[in-house]
């Protein structure tokens, strides 16, 4: 199986969709819940990460350069971009459901 880049695999979720039989076997209504909690909580990781990245520059910690801040920053906002993304996707879907003539 080739595995696809998706805003997802940004937020720490792997891309590669598992198979057919491991899927079935793990649905249920909690699952989407928690993957998008999870997904949410890595978000709020790499933000705290940048800004503990940015306050130890900032401080003069032994360790803490400027490029590794910028990284830190970075990543955080590429994860909240694709948060932001996904969000906006699943509105949408939502919207054309709501939509739809019966």
């Amino acid at each position: 199986m080739i595995p696809t880049i998706s805003p997802i695999a940004a937020l720490g979720v792997p891309a590669a969709l598992p198979a057919p039989a491991a899927a079935s076997s793990a649905a249920g209504p909690g699952n989407f819940l928690s993957l998008v909690s999870q997904a949410l909580q890595n978000v709020s990781t790499a933000q705290a990460a940048a800004s503990g990245a940015e306050a130890g520059y900032a401080a003069g910690v032994p360790g803490a350069t400027l490029g590794k801040a910028l990284v830190a920053s970075d990543r955080a906002e590429v994860a909240w971009n694709a948060t932001v993304a996904v969000r906006n996707e699943l509105v949408s879907a939502y919207q054309a459901v709501m939509n739809m003539q019966f």
